[in-house]
């Protein structure tokens, strides 16, 4: 066979796969209309955005959370945006019980199930030598354990119908980020999770969609952790938070996440640059484990023992407050539930012409 031959045929083959994907895309794609949804975490940032979307195509939803203030808040504001009927439970999704309890009353209270996406996350920051073993084990038990909890509490009802499931994961579980250690870890376990279920499930119908982020713009540099040097920590997290450049605008990630899932999508890794990211760890390991390793040498170094204690964003922010660097992710916490218990963050006037660069502007009201 000559080179030519083979080259043609190689395209042939790979634009019959391709066109296959699609159609397959295609036939097993869903609408959300009247479909019940769960969402862990669903009573602000990403959750609540993804919420939202999901209400004006006409889901029903199930919040999960286990701040009370805030789900009271997410079901008045969700109840008024077209038909969709929402449920909010407090609860702890590390609390095996618990998850079991809330999935049985959302399914008798709507009839079953169709999709379940774990959200429900967060973030510490801080240099390894002040994380500690309960860290680790904090950030497994939530990104890990709680995700294989809620799905194996859902999968009974989802069976039924050929749910969906979406498990929200992270970039820091494809490739290691410095000063996040403990999320990082736990966020591998959570990817390697996920996959398994979807090779586990598809066999009963479930599609299981695994998302990997980098940075998002929903307002939780403030609801982060610190530890180290807290105020340069919170700093430079906050940077790569509210930049366009580094950080995605949350709503155009929920409208992505909420297309993979309907399509039912193994793998969403995004923005692109993610994507490379990603491509470049598994092709060039060792170099950017280099990389890597040359940039701590940039990060904030630790500090004496007062750096073990942890401290959310709002305690790391320092007198500095609001400022032009984190206005899209200050606004963004604003609009999304996520100032628990504290005052709206102060926008800087200055801010209405960059937050106005297309594809990058946050909702000012909900």
């Amino acid at each position: 066979m000559s080179k030519r031959d083979f080259v043609s045929k190689a395209l042939l083959c790979g634009g019959a796969l391709y066109a296959g994907a699609q159609w397959l895309r295609t036939r097993r794609s869903i609408q959300f209309a009247g479909r019940v949804a769960v969402i862990t975490g669903g009573s602000r940032g990403l959750g609540l955005v993804l919420a939202r979307l999901l209400a004006d195509e006409g889901a029903h939803l199930v919040l999960l959370s286990h701040d009370e203030a805030e789900l009271n808040r997410a079901e008045a504001e969700l109840s008024e945006r077209g038909d969709t009927r929402v449920l909010t439970a407090l609860c702890d999704v590390t609390d095996a019980g618990a998850v079991q309890d809330a999935m049985e009353r959302a399914a008798q209270h709507f009839g079953g199930l169709d999709v379940l996406i774990n959200n429900a996350g967060a973030i510490e920051v801080g240099p390894m030598e002040h994380m500690s073993e309960a860290d680790f084990k904090r950030m497994m038990d939530l990104h890990c354990w709680a995700m294989l909890s809620t799905t194996r509490a859902a999968l009974p009802h989802l069976k039924k119908r050929g749910g969906r499931v979406v498990n929200i994961a992270s970039l820091g579980g494809l490739m290691t980020l410095p000063h996040l250690s403990a999320y990082s870890v736990s966020k591998f376990a959570a990817v390697g999770l996920s996959n398994s279920l979807r090779a586990e499930l598809a066999k009963d119908g479930v599609l299981v969609t695994t998302v990997c982020p980098s940075t998002m713009r929903t307002g939780s540099h403030v609801n982060a952790r610190f530890k180290g040097r807290h105020e340069k920590e919170y700093q430079l997290f906050s940077l790569f938070a509210g930049l366009p450049i580094a950080s995605m605008d949350a709503r155009l990630a929920a409208r992505q996440i909420l297309q993979a899932c309907r399509r039912g999508d193994a793998m969403l890794v995004m923005p692109f640059y993610a994507r490379l990211a990603h491509v470049s760890t598994a092709l060039m390991p060792n170099l950017l484990a280099e990389v890597m390793g040359l940039l701590m040498r940039f990060l904030p170094s630790p500090s004496d023992s007062a750096g073990d204690d942890s401290r959310s964003g709002w305690d790391s922010r320092g007198q500095n407050g609001a400022s032009m660097i984190t206005v899209l992710a200050d606004r963004a916490t604003n609009a999304n539930n996520g100032l628990q218990g504290h005052a709206p963050i102060p926008v800087p006037a200055e801010a209405v012409s960059l937050s106005s660069m297309n594809g990058f502007s946050e909702p000012s009201n909900n």
